[in-house]
């Protein structure tokens, strides 16, 4: 029996991850890829306006956006994340999101352990 580690996306495929998400009104929905001690994957779709207030991980968090425009707190500086760019928010430190625009970002935390 073979066992996918990473789930909700088809396997020896090429896929737009931006395409696995949808910007809902007023929403922020989220898919899981995958969620174990070490790692955590996870695709994001905001619509414009929706936030994540501030929290902090046990992990290194890296996001990459997809589509569209963040607006990331990270301790207290502000960094606006566009399309194609990746931001590593180090563990421990607060953080924020909130989107300027719409936009679609995948989330990787890797945990210590």
């Amino acid at each position: 029996m073979e066992t996918n580690y990473i789930k909700n996306l088809s396997h020896e495929m090429v896929l737009s991850l931006a395409d696995q998400v949808t910007v809902s009104p007023g929403q922020i929905v989220s898919r899981t890829l995958a969620q174990n001690k070490a790692v955590s994957m996870t695709l994001f779709a905001f619509a414009q306006g929706e936030e994540i207030s501030t929290h902090e991980s046990t992990g290194d968090a890296m996001i990459t956006v997809l589509s569209g425009t963040g607006r990331f707190i990270v301790g207290e500086k502000e960094h606006i994340v566009h399309t194609g760019e990746t931001l590593v928010m180090p563990a421990k430190i607060p953080h924020a999101v909130y989107a300027v625009d719409d936009f679609k970002m995948i989330l990787i935390v890797v945990f210590p352990f």
